[in-house]
């Protein structure tokens, strides 16, 4: 006679749950590349109508909205302003996915600039990108809306470039590292009434220069890799923007120093409250983004030397997007095709 074997009943299983890893990196790469996609995708219908306070605002817009899908806690820490300043990824902004599950999520600083040369933009020049920056709580320095000097480089050059000594040496030291002639360098410099002394000097000195009006985010990357004819970005620039290049310098194992400067008496008071003790401390790009796991991505809005520009066509869009993440040294080209809901949809192969 058989013997009857009542069955345990199982123990409840739950599911659709968040399951944070040691390194979000995996995590939140392909996230964070939607959110640049969306911004880039949006500030591109504006491309060439001379609005660069439209192209600005449908990028934040677009940039937030994708935020609040992303399965993180996140804080932003450099954005489009103090809260007073800004209506949307402001300074301290809570960002992310929110629901039951929001307590297991990563804790993720962000620094973001929707729309990196929004003149570029309104114009239809190259060089316009979308870029965000994301690192463990504290692992990118809360940098004022004030200005940077510096100077980024390549791996080749790392610890040989100081703030402090004169352009010329700056520039022998980086031809010497590189096997070249000072005259065979290419600068990049922002054209601005500031930068005078220094054109002159590294004119004097033999290189050559490329002057660009707008956004110096996008060299400052450009100089990191190898092939990209760009041998380093000097000059002063934004301090945020330095930030981010930081982010995305040490993502490519290049040098970067960096000083604040340009700032007034009430944003020097605050530098304290957001960790700044030494206004006048030279940084380094380990300094400047010193987080453990950084992700650092990118999308093209207008042509440029790194990443092409968004390109519509009848049955959708493509863009091309470049994704960086620290930990296990990925730099990823992404070129997506976003296709329109429509049945007779077709893609074209790139």
């Amino acid at each position: 006679m058989a013997t009857k074997v009542q069955a345990q009943p199982k123990p409840a299983t739950e599911t659709n749950h968040y399951s944070p890893r040691t390194n979000f990196e995996a995590d939140l790469a392909l996230e964070f590349l939607r959110v640049v996609e969306e911004a880039a995708i949006a500030s591109a219908k504006t491309m060439g109508q001379g609005k660069r306070e439209l192209a600005d605002k449908v990028a934040t817009e677009a940039m937030r909205g994708v935020m609040d899908s992303v399965p993180m806690d996140g804080t932003i820490v450099i954005g489009e302003g103090e809260r007073d300043e800004a209506p949307m990824l402001y300074i301290g902004e809570k960002v992310g996915k929110h629901g039951s599950d929001s307590d297991s999520y990563p804790q993720v600083d962000i620094a973001v600039d929707p729309l990196e040369g929004t003149n570029l933009c309104a114009t239809g020049s190259p060089g316009a990108i979308t870029v965000l920056a994301a690192s463990e709580g504290g692992g990118l320095l809360h940098a004022p809306d004030c200005y940077m000097e510096k100077i980024v480089v390549g791996p080749s050059c790392k610890g040989v470039v100081d703030l402090e000594a004169p352009v010329g040496h700056n520039l022998k030291v980086i031809a010497k590292v590189l096997g070249r002639k000072v005259e065979d360098l290419v600068i990049i410099i922002l054209e601005r009434p500031r930068h005078e002394k220094l054109i002159e000097d590294i004119r004097k000195a033999g290189a050559r220069i490329r002057l660009i009006s707008d956004g110096d985010l996008s060299p400052g990357i450009a100089a990191g890799m190898l092939g990209s004819g760009v041998h380093a970005v000097m000059g002063i620039g934004g301090a945020p923007e330095g930030v981010i290049t930081a982010a995305a310098i040490r993502c490519l194992n290049g040098y970067m120093v960096g000083r604040l400067t340009g700032y007034t008496p009430e944003q020097a008071e605050r530098m304290a409250d957001m960790g700044i003790k030494d206004p006048k401390r030279i940084y380094t790009a380990d300094e400047l983004a010193p987080g453990t796991n950084i992700v650092f991505a990118a999308t093209g809005v207008t042509d440029g030397p790194l990443l092409r520009g968004v390109r519509f066509f009848g049955d959708g869009v493509r863009t091309s997007s470049l994704v960086m993440k620290l930990q296990n040294r990925k730099v990823r080209f992404i070129e997506s095709i976003h296709v329109s809901p429509g049945p007779d949809a077709k893609v074209r192969i790139p």
